[in-house]
């Protein structure tokens, strides 16, 4: 993977360099890359190629690399469950963890401070929370009245986690402090409820009201496992940071009211990761996973204040590691808000100014928001595993855009925003699941199993306008079903994957470029009305293998003669690719050029 930005000189060299190419449509713009390969950042790489401890042997070395290359996974309390999924993981060429996360919460209490439930029962997580015999409210409210009477417990938070943290949490310890219990890790922060978290630990000269947070953790660190592990595979984690409450009437957005809690104890958080885990170079960044849609008016969003508020904390206390959010996209027509792709590029540049490194939209096809489509397929039936949530239909009437129109129009947002200085990534989330489906696979609800067809489906319709494919989620939506989705791509991971085409000439030829996935010793097929051809790559043609930097990782290049005069004007032309093995696109491009 490659973690380096393009510098914004490069960005506008190209953007020259791609005005002279003719454009596979009027619609199909493909995405600036720069004209010299850059460096990168070394890329980890697993220490040992087998390793044995309390969970077994296992091995470090990818089996059968696919094109995505990171997934979300949730947090497990068996750490030999976090091993055994980074094996599966990286074995089909995962380089990438990202954690799903908790939320911080304001909760009430007791009379006694015991600390309530949303639904008002006792939340027997934080029954154990004791000191000096008394709850862990009432001995923090105790303690502030000592330095000054007036002093008070104004608003409490609870915040869970399976991490564990070092001194470097807390700001002032004599008045805050690690409980050990004998199943649990409490940790007991006192902050100023605006997030100014005053480095004076003044308690004394003026009475006020603190809020308190009470963060419910482990005696062992997951996160450190996870980065071990991680330094053994070769990969790159990234934890989850706390998740903004929600706001009770729209529950989409955060809670401005506790905003100023939430950049407190992030600062905490990342105070301490600074301290433990900076130089780690198994931590790829952070995860902040409120999600939002993409949309024209995302920048009155208050989640967007979240996002600001961490990315400059972040800055401090983990230079050069980037903040990772994954918005999702909904194109359908027929709900009120649902968006074009312009309006869903406008939702990007808002968020690339909130100084994000990493935007992962949703490509929204799990959940049926978006379709998987070409342009000349608008009239067509949508795909029988959406009807359960835009009904039988055409894609043109149940959908404003298909995925690949939403990525290349947010990478045309992204170029203008490395333009004016903002750092930042787009990444494609592409969700492993169907709406529904004979074979559900979520704990909770009837998100069913897909299939490696269609999922290849998916990474051709992101193209080369992303710098790298993750997915949603590995368990249990990859492991699920019979044959699972990961035995289906340990099965077919060498089978090509063309994701653009455009025409190129090269030496005085006319020709088609195309870039793709597993091209070696590949034939290029191209058909339209008048006939197909068959362009064999190591004979008539080239390939690079070494995909530039603003590419993901794995995707060659390759080029081979063709003759566009014989192709009559505006007319869809197929162009798929098969390898020696028998093995050829799932999903062909469909390209249309002026001739």
């Amino acid at each position: 993977m490659r973690w380096i930005f393009l510098a914004v000189g490069a960005a506008i060299v190209v953007v020259v360099a791609a005005a002279i190419i003719v454009l596979p449509s009027s619609s199909e713009k493909p995405v600036a890359t720069p004209a010299t390969p850059k460096p990168s950042r070394t890329e980890p790489t697993p220490k040992v190629s087998a390793v044995t401890d309390r969970c077994g042997t296992f091995e470090t070395k990818e089996q059968a690399p696919y094109a995505v290359t990171g997934y979300w996974i949730t947090p497990k309390s068996n750490p030999c469950t976090w091993r055994k999924q980074l094996q599966e993981i990286h074995s089909v060429g995962g380089d990438t963890i990202i954690r799903i996360g908790y939320g911080l919460q304001y909760r009430p209490v007791t009379g006694s401070g015991e600390i309530k439930t949303k639904d008002g029962e006792l939340d027997s997580l934080y029954e154990a929370c004791e000191e000096d015999g008394l709850t862990c409210h009432e001995a923090a409210e105790r303690d502030l009245k000592r330095a000054n009477p007036g002093n008070r417990v104004g608003r409490t938070y609870v915040y869970r986690t399976d991490e564990s943290f070092g001194e470097s949490l807390f700001r002032c310890p004599e008045m805050e402090h690690a409980i050990q219990t004998p199943k649990r890790t409490y940790f007991r922060l006192i902050t100023q409820p605006d997030g100014s978290d005053d480095s004076t630990c003044d308690f004394s000269s003026e009475a006020t009201s603190y809020d308190l947070i009470l963060v419910a953790g482990k005696p062992t660190d997951s996160l450190k496992e996870l980065l071990d592990l991680a330094d053994q595979f070769g990969m790159r984690v990234f934890p989850a940071l706390p998740l903004a409450p929600r706001d009770p009437k729209t529950p989409t957005r955060a809670n401005k009211k506790h905003i100023g809690t939430l950049t407190t104890l992030t600062r905490r958080i990342l105070q301490d990761y600074g301290v433990r885990f900076a130089e780690r170079e198994s931590l790829g960044g952070v995860y902040q996973p409120f999600e939002v849609q993409m949309s024209d008016t995302l920048a009155d969003n208050p989640t967007l204040e979240v996002y600001a508020d961490q990315h400059r904390i972040v800055e401090q206390e983990l230079p050069g590691k980037p903040i990772l959010i994954s918005p999702y996209l909904d194109a359908r027509k027929r709900v009120a808000f649902g968006q074009t792709p312009k309006q869903v590029a406008e939702g990007f540049r808002a968020l690339a100014k909130t100084g994000v490194g990493i935007v992962a939209p949703q490509d929204s096809r799990g959940t049926g928001k978006v379709g998987l489509y070409w342009p000349d397929e608008r009239e067509s039936e949508v795909d029988e595993r959406l009807r359960p949530v835009v009904g039988e239909s055409t894609y043109d009437t149940a959908y404003h855009g298909s995925t690949r129109d939403y990525y290349r129009e947010m990478s045309i947002a992204r170029e203008e925003m490395l333009m004016a200085g903002h750092e930042v990534q787009l990444w494609a989330n592409v969700e492993a699941f169907e709406p529904s489906g004979d074979q559900p696979c979520a704990p909770h609800g009837t998100r069913g199993k897909t299939d490696k067809k269609r999922l290849d489906q998916a990474v051709t319709m992101a193209g080369r306008y992303v710098q790298k494919i993750v997915s949603y989620m590995w368990s249990d939506f990859m492991t699920c079903g019979r044959p699972s989705l990961e035995k289906e791509i340990i099965a077919d991971w060498r089978r090509p994957i063309a994701v653009d085409a455009i025409r190129r000439g090269r030496d005085n030829q006319d020709g088609v470029e195309v870039r793709g996935y597993n091209f070696q010793g590949a034939t290029v097929t191209v058909q339209w009305s008048g006939g197909t051809q068959e362009l064999a790559v190591p004979s008539v043609g080239w390939l690079d293998e070494d995909p530039l930097e603003e590419l993901p990782e794995g995707m060659a290049t390759a080029w081979v003669p063709f003759n566009w005069s014989q192709v009559p004007a505006g007319e869809w032309v197929r162009i798929g690719v098969k390898v020696p093995s028998g093995l050829s696109t799932t999903e062909p491009l469909h390209v249309r050029i002026d001739t």
